[in-house]
C-alpha cells in the first residue's frame, strides 16, 4: 500500500493505494506548512491503518529535489521548508519527491492519456502554470527541474497592457495566463468569463505562444494541458488552432493537445507511481 501528496498552493490532494482502481483521497486546504503537513500525515496514518511501504510527494515550488525541500516559492510561508523529511520522519516511511507537474505527467504516462507514447509533456494551467516532460520513458531533470511556467513569451502591450503577476518576472507565460493573472487582468475570475469574452482567446495566444515553445524544444508526442483555467472547455480547440497558426507548417507532425485522462487525479496518482517505484526520479 502506498500514499501519494499532491501539494498544490491551493489545496493538498492525498491518496492510498496502488493506482486508480483502489484509490482512496482526500483534499485539505494549503495553509501554514504545519497544520497542512499535520492533517495530511494523519490521514494517510489513518486510512492505511499505519501499513505504508513508501509516500510519493508531487509538490509546487520551486524544489530541490536534492533534499526535498519547498525553496524559493512565493508563498512565503513555505519558503524554505523540509516538506520530504517532514512527512517521512511523521510517518517512518521512504519519501520519493519530484515537482506536482512532474507528478502529473508520470501519473498521465501511467495509467492516462500517455501511457501509450513514451515522450510527452504535462502543462498545468490554474492558480500557476508550470509543466513536467516524459522524454524517453523518464522524467526530465536536469540541474534542477524544468520551470516551463516561467519562459518569456511575446507580449504586445498595445493589444495587451496588463504587466503580469509573477513576482519575479511580471510578465512570463505565468504572469500573463494563469488564473490569478486572468482575474486580477478582467476583474473577475476566469470561470465567471462568457464564452464569448475577448479573455478566452487572448488566453488561447498565451498558451499556445508556450506550447509552440516547448513543441520546438522537446518534440513531444503528445501534450497534455490540465488546471483549473482549462475548464473552459473551448480552450483546447483555440489552443490547438493557435499553434497551428503559430509554427505555420514548418513543424510538419504536430502533436495532439488534449485534457488529462486521470482528470483532476493526475497528481495524486502520479506521487502513488513514484512511491511504488513505478517512475525514476532524483529524490
Amino acid at each position: 500500500m502506498f500514499g501519494g501528496i499532491e501539494a498544490g498552493g491551493t489545496k493538498f490532494v492525498c491518496g492510498v493505494g496502488t493506482g486508480p482502481e483502489d484509490l482512496f483521497t482526500a483534499r485539505f486546504p494549503t495553509t501554514s506548512a504545519a497544520v497542512t503537513v499535520a492533517a495530511a500525515v494523519a490521514w494517510l496514518r489513518e486510512v492505511s491503518g499505519g501499513q505504508l511501504s513508501a509516500v510519493g510527494i508531487g509538490s509546487f515550488g520551486p524544489v530541490d529535489l536534492q533534499t526535498g525541500f519547498i525553496t524559493s516559492t512565493p508563498k512565503a510561508a513555505w519558503r524554505d521548508f523540509d516538506l520530504a523529511g517532514s512527512v517521512g520522519r511523521a510517518l517512518g516511511v521512504p519519501v520519493v519527491f519530484e515537482t506536482d507537474v512532474n507528478a502529473a505527467a508520470i501519473g498521465e504516462s501511467r495509467w492516462g492519456a500517455a501511457r501509450s507514447v513514451s515522450d510527452c509533456l504535462y502543462l498545468t494551467v490554474g492558480t500557476g502554470i508550470g509543466g513536467g516532460a516524459i522524454v524517453g520513458g523518464r522524467v526530465m531533470h536536469g540541474l534542477t527541474h524544468p520551470e516551463m511556467g516561467h519562459v518569456r513569451i511575446s507580449h504586445d502591450r498595445t493589444e495587451d497592457p496588463f504587466g503580469g503577476t509573477c513576482p519575479f518576472h511580471g510578465d512570463c507565460l505565468e504572469g500573463l495566463a494563469s488564473g490569478p493573472a486572468m482575474e486580477k487582468r478582467w476583474g473577475v475570475r476566469g470561470e465567471d468569463l462568457p464564452d464569448d469574452h475577448a479573455a478566452w482567446a487572448l488566453e488561447a495566444k498565451y498558451i499556445a505562444l508556450g506550447v509552440a515553445n516547448f513543441i520546438c524544444t522537446l518534440s513531444p508526442e503528445l501534450v497534455v494541458i490540465g488546471g483549473g483555467v482549462m475548464r473552459h472547455g473551448r480552450l483546447y480547440g483555440m489552443v490547438r488552432d493557435e499553434v497551428r497558426r503559430l509554427l505555420a507548417g514548418y513543424v510538419a507532425r504536430l502533436p495532439e493537445i488534449v485534457p488529462p485522462g486521470l482528470g483532476e487525479l493526475s497528481g495524486v496518482l502520479g506521487a502513488i507511481a513514484l512511491a511504488a517505484g513505478e517512475t525514476s526520479s532524483n529524490g
